[in-house]
C-alpha cells in the first residue's frame, strides 16, 4: 500500500505541473484568440480558411504589439501618442483610470524602471520573523516626514506573488539579498520547495 501511494504522489508531480502549464497557456491563448472578433466577419479566418485555426488571434496580438512599439518610436508616432493621451486626460473617470495603470505599466516594464530592482529581507509579520520582498521606490514626499531613512516595499503574498502588502520600512532594518527577482519568486510561487542554488548566499547574511 506504501509503494502504491509513493507511486501515485510521484505521477502527481509529473502531471500536475504540465497539466497547470498547458491550462494557463490554454488561458492565455484562448483570451489572446479573441482579438480576431474586432476584424470584419469576412475577414476573419475561418471563413476563407474553413475552420477556426487556435493560435492566430495570439500572432495578430503579437503582431498588433510589436507594429505598434515600431510606429510609436518615431517622432510622428510620440506626437500622435501625446494627442491620444492628450484627448484621455479630458475624460475625468478615464484619466484616473488611464493614468494610475500607465504609470505602474511604465515603472514595472520601462527598461530604464526601477520597480522590483531589489529582492530584501524585512521583519514581516513580526520582528522576529523575515519575509521577501520588492523594493519598489524610495520615498521622497513621505520621506521627508520620517525620521530616518525609508524605502517603499512590496511583500508579495505565497503562492500569488500579484497579491500582497505595501509598506514604508526604515532601510536599515532591510537586509539586501544578492538573487535576482526571478529568483526571489520561485521561493514565492513554491512556497520555499524549489530552492535554487542561490540559497546559499543569504546564508551568509545571517552568521
Amino acid at each position: 500500500m506504501q509503494y502504491l501511494k509513493r507511486y501515485f504522489i510521484t505521477g502527481l508531480l509529473i502531471w500536475v505541473p504540465l497539466a497547470i502549464t498547458l491550462w494557463v497557456l490554454d488561458l492565455i491563448v484562448g483570451t489572446m484568440d479573441q482579438t480576431l472578433l474586432l476584424l470584419p466577419p469576412h475577414w476573419r479566418p475561418e471563413v476563407w480558411l474553413g475552420r477556426q485555426i487556435p493560435g492566430l488571434g495570439a500572432i495578430l496580438t503579437l503582431l498588433v504589439i510589436f507594429l505598434t512599439g515600431l510606429l510609436t518610436a518615431n517622432i510622428i508616432g510620440k506626437r500622435l501618442v501625446a494627442i491620444w493621451e492628450a484627448v484621455l486626460m479630458r475624460i475625468p473617470i478615464v484619466k484616473s483610470i488611464y493614468t494610475s495603470v500607465k504609470q505602474v505599466s511604465d515603472t514595472l516594464l520601462s527598461s530604464d524602471g526601477h520597480a522590483f530592482r531589489k529582492v530584501l529581507l524585512v521583519r514581516y509579520p513580526h520582528p522576529e520573523a523575515w519575509s521577501l520582498a520588492f523594493q519598489t521606490n524610495v520615498p521622497t514626499e513621505v520621506g521627508e516626514k520620517l525620521e530616518e531613512e525609508h524605502v517603499g516595499v512590496f511583500i508579495p503574498t505565497t503562492p500569488s506573488p500579484v497579491n500582497g502588502f505595501y509598506f514604508y520600512v526604515k532601510k536599515s532594518e532591510t537586509r539586501e539579498l544578492p538573487i535576482s527577482v526571478d529568483v526571489a519568486l520561485k521561493y514565492i510561487v513554491s512556497m520555499g520547495v524549489a530552492t535554487p542554488a542561490e540559497q546559499k548566499t543569504s546564508r551568509k547574511l545571517f552568521p
